[in-house]
Parts: structure tokens; sequence; C-alpha cells
């Protein structure tokens, strides 16, 4: 017990020293290597621990992650009392200096205080220095190049990035000349295992250098970039197999009689106000944009589809009507009292002219559906070759 007792005393008495207002200033950064006045380097890594929401209207996320610097301070130096003492852990980090560094497209952020503020200092007898801090963080996707761009959306693919820089604390700043920012050579960036992000997938993560030269000076700043790629499975279940089906169904007024207005009708403009309101609760879930996106082009070309079915359906049904009206049985011929004559196979008639023609020639109401019931499924499959190539 006196041993322990004595061995924590010794800690005290090594922090004390080198913490001492005599000996340290924490208002003067550390020398640079081999004490001289080159610029102090902080080495970066991140350990990422979550991504819990990456939100498409406000063009924002929001990440957990474990930000570690690790720098050398020759005087922090101490002696490891043959190697009993291997590092000394700081609960106050305000006693001695830190680089000032701060997240460029940061909008907010939550330190973890639970139990305790998730904090840590450790300093090593040669003066090395690691601090860590865990943090929430919601950052910003608006500026470039953090943009989110919805163009191939739900196929898209978004670049998102986290960029740390050095903040102008005194008259000239921490520039370059003062301090230098690298990453970590071995593994910069740590990612935990089995991240699950909603609606996205992390494909690949980068690391870059990003600095920025002012009137000031120049200031570092190292970046993180990560590649997401959006869940396309509910898109495809919820947007996609619908949409299709509701087209589908909108060709079905071809197979029926021309004569059924109201059964044909309906069937079109049910399928067509259907794929209406589904294009709405579409881009209820997006921000205004002032480009169309695949999603767009998608919902248009079905309901194009759907209102040419509709259109159909409307001339074959006049010219069905208009058929019947010219086409009375002889027994009512003879009732009328005026002579009225059928019209002939080679007889110009208002039946032949209410008739639909193409290029001069007339098309009888069951031409026209044959025709249709071919057409409308070849010119969609032609869409659906185009579409999936160019957005997949």
């Amino acid at each position: 017990m006196n041993v322990a007792l004595s061995f924590l005393e010794q800690e005290k008495q090594i922090l004390d020293g080198i913490l001492g207002p005599d000996r340290y200033d924490a208002r003067i950064r550390p020398l640079g290597l081999n004490r001289t006045e080159d610029p102090a380097v902080i080495t970066i890594n991140f350990f990422l621990r979550g991504i819990t929401e990456i939100d498409d209207i406000a063009m924002d996320y929001t990440v957990q992650l474990t930000f570690r610097e690790q720098w050398k301070d020759e005087r922090l130096k101490f002696d490891n009392m043959g190697g009993k003492v291997k590092y000394l852990v700081l609960v106050d980090p305000k006693k001695m200096w830190m680089p000032d560094l701060f997240f460029q497209n940061e909008r907010e952020a939550n330190l973890h205080n639970i139990l305790l503020p998730n904090v840590f200092v450790r300093i090593t007898p040669d003066g090395q220095v690691l601090y860590s801090i865990r943090s929430a963080s919601a950052s910003s996707a608006s500026g470039r190049p953090f943009r989110i761009h919805f163009l191939f959306l739900p196929l898209d693919v978004h670049l998102l990035s986290v960029s740390l820089l050095t903040r102008s604390r005194v008259r000239d700043g921490w520039t370059t000349e003062d301090l230098v920012l690298r990453w970590k050579d071995s593994a910069p960036v740590q990612i935990v295992k089995n991240l699950t992000i909603p609606k996205f997938t992390l494909e690949e993560y980068s690391t870059d250098r990003c600095n920025s030269v002012t009137n000031t000076g120049e200031y570092g700043c190292l970046r993180v970039n990560f590649t997401f790629k959006r869940e396309f499975s509910h898109h495809f279940t919820q947007i996609y197999v619908p949409s299709c089906l509701l087209v589908i169904a909108s060709w079905v007024s071809s197979w029926l009689d021309g004569k059924e207005a109201v059964a044909r009708m309906s069937l079109g403009v049910v399928s067509l106000l259907a794929l209406v309101v589904q294009s709405s609760f579409v881009h209820a879930s997006l921000p205004p944009l002032s480009y169309p996106t695949a999603i767009d082009v998608w919902m248009g070309a079905c309901m194009t589809f759907a209102f040419l079915a509709l259109l159909e359906s409307v001339v074959v049904t006049h010219a069905s009507q208009s058929e019947a009206n010219w086409l009375l049985p002889q027994t009512e011929l003879e009732s009328v009292p005026f002579e009225r004559e059928r019209p002939s196979l080679g007889s110009q008639s208002r039946w032949s002219v209410n008739q639909p023609r193409w290029n001069g020639i007339r098309w009888p109401p069951e031409r026209v559906d044959a025709a249709c019931r071919s057409a409308f499924p070849a010119c969609f499959a032609f869409f659906n070759v185009v579409y999936w190539c160019y957005f997949l």
C-alpha cells in the first residue's frame, strides 16, 4: 500500500515539475524537430464510430468520431524512474499547450460527458503527447467539395468530407511556419466494424491535404473524404416496381372492347393519377432542385406512357361509338322517314371520316388497339434499356 502511494506521489511530483509555472508556459508552442525553431508537427488520426444520419433535405450529416492528435513537446520530458513510469495521464488539458484546430464544415458539435468527459491526454517520458476526444458533430454537405448532388438519384454516389484546419489565434495566426498538420502514417482513419448507415453504404474513404492560403499566410488543413452510395433496394421495391406495374395496367385498356368507354377511361385515369401521387411522394423527401434527377426522368416517362394509353383509349372509344352510330341495322334504316344510305366500302362517308388516320390511311379501332398492344411494350422496353444503361 505504501509502495502504491509512493508511486502516485512520484507521478504527482513529476506533473508538478513539468507543468510548473516557472518551467512551462502554455501560451508558447513547442519547438520544432531537434529543438529548432521549425514548425511543430501535429499528427492526426480519426476513429469513426458511426454515422447516424445523412439528411437529404438539410444537406448535412451527423458523425460520431474519436479525434486524436499527437505532437512532441520537449518541455514535457521527464525521468521514467528506471522504466517504472511509462506515461502520465493528464486530467485537465488546459494546463498545457494544445494546437487550436477546428472542423471547417461543422454546424454543431456535442462532446460526450457521460459518465465523465471523454477526454484523454497521455504524456510519455520523451515528451510525446497524445490528445484524444470523442464528439458527435453535424457537418454541412452544401459547400464544395462536400455538396450532395442528386442528378443520379436514387443511383447516386456522394462524396462527404471532414476538414480540419488550424485557427488564427494570435495576430499572425498558427500558419504553416508554426504548425504543420499531417496524417498518421499507419491507419490515419479507423472505422468501427459493421458500420451501418441509414439509406447509404460506405464504399471507401481517402485522405488528403487542403492547405488554405489567405492574406495573413498559409494555414494547414487535412481532409478525409468518405464516399457513400445510396441503397437502391428501397427505391426499387417502393417506386420502380409499382410505377412499372401501373404503366402496364394502363395498357390493359387496349384489350378491352372499344365500346367499353367507362372501363377504358377509368383504367387510364386511375393509372395516371396514381403515378402523379407517387411522383409527389418522391419529391416530398427531397430539397427543391433546379435540375431533373434520374427518378424524375423515370416518373416522367411512366406518366407519359400512361397518358398515351389514355389518349389511345379516347381515340378508339370515339371511333367505335361513331362506327356504331352509322352502321345501323337495316330495319332501323327502313323506319327512318328520309332515305339514308348505308356506307359502302368504296364510298366516302361520315363513318369513314371519323376513323383514325395515319398518313392518309384509315385505321379501324381494332387495328389501332392491335398496334398499341405491341408498340407500347416495345417502346417502354427500349426506354428501360436506354435508362438503365445511362444511369447505372
